[in-house]
């Protein structure tokens, strides 16, 4: 009778140790599992923090900020006449920075500064708009053409090479002096043939994920083509079409301002930098160097703070930055 009483202590303590290691693996299992959600971050704060780390491309965030709300906020703070030239005789032309106009005022009379934000609102409205179609277009030539191939890829090709054989500030020109430079249609021309170099970025996207084992695996599901494209093709595309899209921007914006300061850019009453800049290189000679320098300083800047945030862009999506 001991013994079977032994034996029974023995199995419980057995049974109670058991269960104290049951115990003990799974505090152990639930503290690796809260260590590992500890550690593992969110891919979007991954991309913020890599995006954040580029100080030029925080920097080029805020100016471009303050430049767009200056060009439509602005002329609420400064009000000023860029419309009429006749309610300008008053004012005197070629005039100095002032207290009364800041930044001087051109050869017709019109205060400089807030003709910067009146031609600031038609050159970035234009060149966000235009660079909207650029990528839009692009990025759907560039993908039907690279995930199809075959015949339909080299027929798209060719054509598109003889898109690009074509110099393309002359074909503007043409197209603009054939078909006048209304607001919608430099819009409209310049977001239509400025898609071309972007197509041939995303093609190559395209053809490397078509081959690659999940959208193999995808098709052998039975899974259709645009199925494939919208689910795998865009998505694995989305680094440079970003990077691209920030870099058709300022691409439209140089080009609407070289047409304007060719002398085709917006028609008058309304203006755009490059029009400006045309205006004011005529007077700069005479030493009225505030109907340039200041436009031309605002101009560059913006530019270069487009390819900035396009530089940071890119890297933010690049896969290798990324922690696994």
């Amino acid at each position: 009778m001991s013994e079977d009483i032994r034996d029974d202590a023995t199995l419980i303590e057995r049974y109670s140790s058991d269960e104290r290691g049951v115990e003990e693996i799974a505090t152990s299992a639930a503290g690796v599992l809260t260590d590992t959600a500890e550690v593992v971050v969110p891919l979007w704060r991954q991309r913020l923090r890599i995006f954040m780390s580029n100080k030029l491309a925080i920097a080029s965030v805020l100016y471009l900020v303050l430049i767009t709300l200056a060009c439509f906020l602005g002329p609420i703070i400064h009000p000023t006449n860029q419309t009429n030239q006749a309610l300008t005789f008053g004012t005197r032309w070629n005039a100095p920075p002032s207290m009364a106009h800041p930044l001087g005022t051109d050869a017709n009379g019109f205060d400089e500064l807030g003709r910067i934000f009146y031609g600031g609102e038609y050159s970035l409205t234009l060149g966000f708009l235009a660079g909207f179609i650029t990528i839009i277009v692009g990025t759907i030539y560039g993908m039907v053409s690279g995930f199809f191939a075959g015949l339909t890829d080299t027929v798209m090709m060719r054509l598109l090479d003889a898109f690009l054989s074509i110099p393309y500030l002359f074909l503007l020109i043409t197209l603009i002096t054939i078909f006048g430079r209304s607001t919608m249609f430099l819009i409209t021309i310049i977001g239509l043939t400025g898609w071309w170099g972007n197509a041939r970025i995303i093609r190559g996207d395209a053809l490397l994920i078509r081959n690659l084992e999940y959208s193999q695996a995808a098709t052998s599901m039975g899974a259709g083509r645009w199925h494939i494209i919208r689910r795998h093709v865009f998505p694995n595309s989305i680094s440079n079409i970003v990077t691209v899209a920030t870099f058709s921007v300022a691409d439209a914006i140089l080009f609407l301002s070289a047409l304007g300061f060719l002398g085709l850019g917006i028609q008058t009453p309304q203006t755009d930098w490059g029009t400006m800049l045309q205006a004011g290189t005529s007077q700069i000679q005479n030493g009225f160097w505030w109907e340039v320098l200041p436009l031309a300083t605002i101009f560059v800047l913006v530019v270069v703070s487009i390819n900035y945030i396009g530089d940071a862009l890119r890297d933010s999506f690049e896969v290798r930055l990324l922690e696994r």
